[in-house]
């Protein structure tokens, strides 16, 4: 096992982590010093483009965001509209293309999973999920095993959790040959006064971590679907999550059942880029810091 504090940061590290050239001089200028290799996985997960949408955020800030109706806008796990008499719908839409080219059914599945976990983290009981699907020319040698797969993990998992998918479309172009698209989408019911946020306001406050068990499975999951397609690209399969549906059905109801009480103070989905993503932005929109205990 690599010793964090004195590894040798080679750029050959760096790009495998994916940090640019120019992206790693603006981390020693933040640190002021060479990172660890912790560190450095740190700095590379919240700076790839899964977590930090750098090339896509500013197209998504030409879109309209506001309104008399809208209870939540960008920023936390789920957008919130006000529907009248107290009831909201709570929903999110995400993209899983990477994870659902390299391995079809759990790369799918697993982005069912992701945006069901987004909508009921804001206090709302998933009811609806929907898709969008881009694949490439039918008639080529990928596309039957890539609809059959997505189609089955979409499918799989929905069934699974008990929530239906009721509506989605689909079309094919050659232009998706080399990468599909697999948009999918959850709506969720909450109460107005019942919504739940991700800021952790509050000093001492400890973290608790619930879910599925974790494996190696996963590992580089933010990184992996954040990377440009290659002749290794198969060879990242392993990376994908394993989706388990039968434990985040029992999530989703313990988590509402907890905030039908008051022991929550902020909750925060956690996906591909793990506890480093999911602490540091619960706290950051508190405005508290959070101490990681990295030996």
């Amino acid at each position: 096992m690599q010793d964090t504090a004195t590894s040798k940061i080679t750029p050959e590290i760096v790009a495998g982590h994916g940090l640019k050239p120019d992206e790693y001089q603006r981390l020693l200028k933040i640190l002021g010093r060479e990172p660890r290799l912790t560190e450095l996985g740190i700095f590379s997960v919240m700076w790839r483009e899964h977590c930090s949408y750098k090339s896509s955020r500013v197209w998504l800030r030409t879109l309209p965001t506001s309104g008399a109706k809208v209870i939540q806008g960008p920023g936390e796990n789920a957008g919130v509209v006000d529907l009248g008499d107290g009831d909201a719908a709570v929903f999110k839409m995400e993209s899983h293309n990477h994870p659902s080219y390299i391995e079809p059914y759990q790369g799918a599945a697993t982005g069912v999973g992701g945006i069901m976990r987004d909508v009921f983290t804001m206090g709302a009981r998933p009811i609806a999920n929907l898709n969008a699907l881009r694949f490439g020319d039918p008639s080529h040698p990928k596309t039957r095993h890539l609809v059959s797969g997505v189609v089955s993990g979409i499918g799989g998992y929905g069934n699974c959790v008990g929530v239906p998918t009721v509506g989605g479309e689909v079309n094919f172009d050659a232009g998706y040959n080399g990468n599909i698209l697999v948009n999918a989408m959850c709506v969720g019911l909450a109460r107005t006064d019942k919504i739940f946020y991700s800021a952790a306001k509050g000093v001492g406050l400890p973290v608790v971590y619930v879910g599925s068990k974790t494996g190696r499975d996963g590992i580089h999951g933010a990184t992996m679907a954040s990377a440009e397609f290659d002749d290794k690209s198969e060879e990242k399969r392993p990376t994908v999550q394993v989706g388990d549906p039968f434990t985040e059905k029992l999530l989703i109801e313990a988590c509402l059942e907890l905030m039908a009480s008051d022991a929550i103070i902020a909750i925060q989905d956690m996906g591909a880029a793990g506890l480093t993503s999911s602490s540091s932005e619960m706290a950051d929109k508190g405005g508290v810091g959070i101490t990681l205990e990295l030996d």
